[in-house]
């Protein structure tokens, strides 16, 4: 159970002066040493970027081969003042993160430590500007597009979970959360199998996939239509990336304040820690290597679509 967590991660984010030095001394507290904070400024406002690295048993930090999972909280801001007061909807991809981290942070003190390590990023920023979008206002982010994905894409990820809420559209009628098809090197996979069974385990229900399109996979700045920027990690990464899209049954701004579901947002908390358990093990495959080797062999590489033109 990761309510207390959830919880936590919505108490530290909810306020006027939120920012990445309060996670990190929380986390700190928790025993997470490896927090690394850095404060970029744009337009007159800033956001603090977040990085947490938890060390796995069998992990590349200590020179073991399990694989290390990437975790991005994927969003404009936490909060939209002067306009607005209070945590907005765009706010869940922090919390997820956030919350994931006290979790993990909890099991290793408690002596369960996973297989691989885990890298969790996110941004922290309580005054981000409204951006109009169909068919409901959005969240804007206070530093560009392209120089937020780079700080939250790391390297050492080898597969990525991109956190975001997912709202403020008519494609998907659900609340709760859903995951997308894997995306790899500007291709679209098919859904990971062991990812279904894992959501359909932490929710108890059928799971529910996202659609996406070829322009949600694209860079934003190309002047396209995107369903939001979910995808935009994996226009940064050769890893396959999939969504966890917090959803809800009609369409709500991102921008909207008392949206956010902690129930919802506390299931996908669990949703990732288990992917990360099992991921280390080999457990949780994100896409099939041998079908990738054969699409790119026919078809050849789409990672021009990784690119604005």
């Amino acid at each position: 159970m990761t309510l207390s967590q959830t919880i936590r991660a919505f108490e530290l984010l909810d306020h006027p002066g939120a920012s990445g030095e309060d996670i990190k001394k929380a986390l700190n507290h928790s025993g997470v040493q490896g927090v690394e904070i850095r404060r970029m400024r744009e337009n007159d406002t800033f956001t603090d970027f977040i990085k947490v690295t938890l060390p796995g048993r069998k992990g590349c930090l200590k020179q073991g081969e399990a694989p290390t999972l990437g975790v991005v909280g994927q969003l404009g801001g936490v909060g939209a003042r002067p306009q607005r007061i209070g945590l907005v909807s765009d706010a869940d991809g922090a919390v997820v993160v956030i919350a994931a981290a006290l979790k993990l942070a909890q099991m290793a003190f408690l002596g369960d430590i996973l297989e691989g390590d885990v890298v969790l990023t996110t941004h922290i920023c309580p005054n981000s500007p409204i951006i109009s979008h169909e068919p409901v206002p959005f969240m804007g982010s206070p530093v560009r597009i392209q120089t937020q994905i780079s700080h939250l894409v790391d390297e050492g990820m080898e597969a990525i979970l991109s956190v975001d809420t997912t709202r403020g559209n008519r494609i998907l009628n659900h609340s709760g959360f859903a995951i997308t098809p894997t995306v790899k090197e500007g291709y679209i996979l098919r859904t990971s199998g062991d990812l279904l069974d894992l959501m359909t385990y932490t929710t108890g229900k059928t799971p529910v996939v996202l659609p996406i399109t070829t322009q949600d996979i694209t860079p934003y700045g190309n002047q396209v239509y995107h369903l939001n920027s979910i995808m935009q990690p994996s226009t940064l990464s050769t890893a396959p990336c999939v969504g966890v899209a917090l959803t809800s049954e009609a369409a709500v701004p991102g921008c909207a304040t008392g949206a956010s579901q902690p129930l919802d947002i506390e299931c996908a908390v669990r949703f990732v820690i288990e992917v990360a358990k099992a991921y280390g093990t080999g457990n949780a495959q994100f896409y099939d290597h041998e079908e990738f080797g054969r699409l790119v062999a026919l078809y050849g590489s789409l990672s021009h679509l990784q690119k604005v033109k």
